[in-house]
């Protein structure tokens, strides 16, 4: 059982994700009950009540939204290359924090690793 709640909270932030990525290219109407389904975790009778449709036809929208990210993340792979770049900058981060500074080096260290926490803190954002 705490599997499949792990499992389907993966899930959400997974198509969280897809959604902060290629949400622009979606409908209005797709991205936002897709926002509020996986995102504020509202039920489908709850966005059909606030878009006065069918929850049949939330279950639907949200359904083929969910198919259209993952085709999406398939041909561009946007999200894989944003978590491969985050991943090499907090292995340069750690790299860089093992490093014995001399008083020549310092500067170029110290410059070095504001750049790298100031493009994770973006990434953050």
């Amino acid at each position: 059982m705490a599997q499949d709640v792990f499992g389907t909270m993966e899930k959400r932030a997974l198509l969280s994700w897809l959604l902060s990525f290629y949400g622009s290219m979606l409908t209005e109407n797709q991205r936002e009950m897709a926002r509020l389904h996986w995102e504020e975790d509202l039920s489908l009778a709850e966005i059909a009540a606030q878009f006065a449709v069918t929850r049949q036809s939330v279950h639907d929208t949200v359904g083929r939204t969910e198919r259209q990210l993952e085709a999406l993340e398939e041909k561009l792979g946007l999200l894989k290359r944003f978590k491969a770049v985050e991943a090499g900058l907090t292995a340069c981060r750690e790299e860089l924090n093992r490093v014995e500074a001399t008083d020549e080096t310092q500067p170029h260290l110290l410059a070095a690793r504001r750049m790298i926490e100031s493009l994770l803190d973006q990434e953050e954002e």
